[in-house]
């Protein structure tokens, strides 16, 4: 199980810097660095294997904004390390530009619930490797629109049955109303949605912690996002990595 789990460092940006935001609240946000670059490098020296780069503009914008530093960060891992996309990937055009600039795979969030087809015909297009569907959850729905309070939500487990009918294998569920405050994954969300025995469900969202990581991973989760723990200390991705790597 291990050698299989994807841990993955979360690389968030906004106007050209790494930042943080609080349950997605772009009023709450923390900048860590002014160089994404440096840091994505730092993340693959300590041993990962796949980074989670976040285009906030581009989710708030509704298109990609930050593809530039997207390319730069995957250039500068490439040999190494595969890069995820995520962030205002909502039509054919925005996707085909987020993997011709060397993203590994793209996350597809309002999009995917809103558009079937596109899901599908990506899928065709670039095979279910190269795509993951976001599943950002309030209140036990599945909501989109850069996690804009009142948008419309649908069940999770209806989306990963629908989904999985249309070719995408993997899900990154994050429990909004967790995420960014280090107070622990919800294990009960993703122990429900692992029992679906459908895809592959990669946790986001409070993660603090390698007890928290291990734990995700002996629900059945296929992987896990790190984000504000790593930035502020209180996470060590290369002891986390030998734990991961401990049979």
């Amino acid at each position: 199980m291990a050698s299989t789990f994807e841990l993955l460092p979360a690389v968030d940006l906004r106007a050209g810097r790494v930042v943080r935001l609080q349950q997605g609240d772009f009023t709450r946000e923390t900048v860590f660095g002014d160089n994404p670059v440096t840091v994505a490098e730092q993340f693959v020296d300590d041993g990962a294997a796949w980074l989670h780069v976040v285009d906030l503009d581009g989710a708030r914008a509704g298109e990609p904004v930050q593809l530039g530093t997207i390319a730069l960060i995957a250039e500068s891992v490439r040999e190494r390390a595969a890069v995820e996309a995520a962030g205002g990937l909502r039509l054919a055009a925005a996707i085909d530009a987020a993997l011709t600039v060397g993203a590994r795979r793209v996350v597809l969030g309002t999009a995917a619930l809103r558009d079937p087809e596109l899901v599908r015909n990506v899928v065709a297009a670039h095979g279910s490797d190269a795509v993951a569907v976001a599943l950002d959850v309030r209140g036990d729905r599945a909501v989109g629109d850069a996690w804009q309070s009142g948008a419309d939500g649908q069940s999770p487990d209806r989306l990963i049955a629908s989904l999985s009918e249309l070719g995408v294998r993997t899900f990154e569920v994050t429990a909004i109303d967790r995420d960014g405050l280090q107070q622990g994954p919800d294990l009960e969300l993703l122990g429900r949605l692992t029992k679906l025995r459908i895809g592959r469900v990669i946790a986001s969202g409070g993660i603090r912690n390698i007890e928290d990581v291990l734990a995700v991973r002996d629900l059945g989760c296929a992987g896990a996002i790190v984000g504000r723990a790593l930035y502020e200390g209180t996470f060590d991705l290369v002891a986390a990595l030998s734990a991961l790597a401990t049979p």
